[in-house]
C-alpha cells in the first residue's frame, strides 16, 4: 500500500505513533531494515508499559528476521480478504452508507484545518494515515481523538486476535495509550459469533450482493445521520467532562536492559 507523505515534522515524542502507522502497512524490505529504529523509539517510550514496549519491539525484529513473501501473504490474507478486520476506520460503523461518506468529508477538514497534506492516495480513514496524523497533533488532542475511536479500535482488536494475528497489537496499544485495553473485552462474545468473511465462500457471496442504496433524502439528511460528523461537531464546541489522558509509566533502568538485549529474540 502506498505510505502517506507529509509536509509536517511530527513531535519527537509521538514518533510512537508512526511507528505503529508503519505496523500496519503493507510489508516492504525498507520496513525491515528501519525495524531496528522502531525498536529504538518503542523502547523510549515511556507512555507504555515494560511489557507494552517488549512486546512491540519482539515484534519488529520478527519482521526483520521474517522472510519477506511470507509477511507479504500473511498482510494480504489478513487485511486484503473480507470487511472485518479493515483498516478504514469507518468501516467498522458506517460500512459503505452514504453516512461513511460524509464522515470521511468531516476528517479531511479535520486534516486540512491542521495543515495536513496528503500525496497518497489513501481514504482518510485509512488507520496508518490517521496515524500519521495525530503524530504531529498534542497529547490532549490524541487522547481525545483516541477516545473518539476507542470503541472502533477495541472491535478491531477482538477480530485481530480472534484470527491470531500479531497485527492486533497496534489497536491494542493505542488502547493502552489511554488505559482503555480493557475496552477489548466487551467485544469477544459478538467477535465469537460472527461468521467468517475472508473465506472464499464468503468473498463470493460478496459479489453477489446488490449496490449498496443509499436512504438519505439529502445531503443535509446524510450529515444529521453521521453519529462520526455529529461527534467531530460536538468535540469542537465542548470540553469533555471527563476527559481523556495519555498514560504514562516510569522507566526500570534494570528491567529496560534486559527488555532490549535479553528478550527481543522471544
Amino acid at each position: 500500500m502506498a505510505e502517506a507523505a507529509l509536509n509536517i515534522e511530527p513531535m519527537a515524542g509521538m514518533r510512537s505513533l508512526r511507528v505503529l502507522a508503519r505496523l500496519l502497512d503493507y510489508p516492504t524490505a525498507e520496513l525491515q531494515d528501519a525495524a531496528g529504529d522502531m525498536i529504538e523509539i518503542i523502547g523510549d517510550e515511556r507512555r507504555w508499559s515494560q511489557a507494552m514496549r517488549v512486546t512491540l519491539m519482539a515484534w519488529c525484529q520478527r519482521i526483520h528476521d521474517a522472510d519477506l513473501l511470507e509477511l507479504q501473504a500473511t498482510y494480504v490474507a489478513q487485511f486484503d480478504k473480507g470487511r472485518a478486520t479493515s483498516l478504514l476506520l469507518f468501516e467498522h460503523v458506517h460500512g459503505e452508507s452514504r453516512d461513511r461518506g460524509q464522515a470521511m468529508v468531516d476528517l479531511m477538514g479535520e486534516y486540512e484545518a491542521a495543515g495536513f497534506e496528503l500525496d497518497a492516495r489513501e481514504l482518510p480513514d485509512y488507520l496508518p494515515l490517521f496515524l500519521e496524523y495525530l503524530s504531529t497533533r498534542n497529547e490532549d488532542e490524541i487522547a481525545r481523538w483516541l477516545g473518539d475511536i476507542r470503541h472502533i479500535l477495541a472491535l478491531l482488536t477482538a477480530r485481530l486476535q480472534e484470527r491470531d494475528a500479531e497485527h492486533a497489537r497496534v489497536p491494542l496499544a493505542l488502547l493502552a495509550l489511554i488505559g482503555a485495553e480493557a475496552d477489548v473485552d466487551a467485544h469477544r462474545p459478538k467477535v465469537k459469533g460472527e461468521a467468517p468473511d475472508h473465506t472464499p465462500e464468503a468473498l463470493d457471496a460478496v459479489w453477489e450482493e446488490e449496490a449498496v442504496r443509499f436512504s438519505a433524502a439529502s445531503d443535509q439528511d446524510c450529515a444529521l445521520q453521521s453519529a462520526e460528523g455529529r461527534r467531530l461537531a460536538e468535540r469542537k464546541q465542548s470540553v469533555p467532562s471527563d476527559p481523556v489522558r495519555i498514560m504514562t509509566h516510569n522507566a526500570d533502568p534494570a528491567a529496560e536492559f534486559a527488555a532490549r538485549s535479553g528478550q527481543l529474540d522471544r
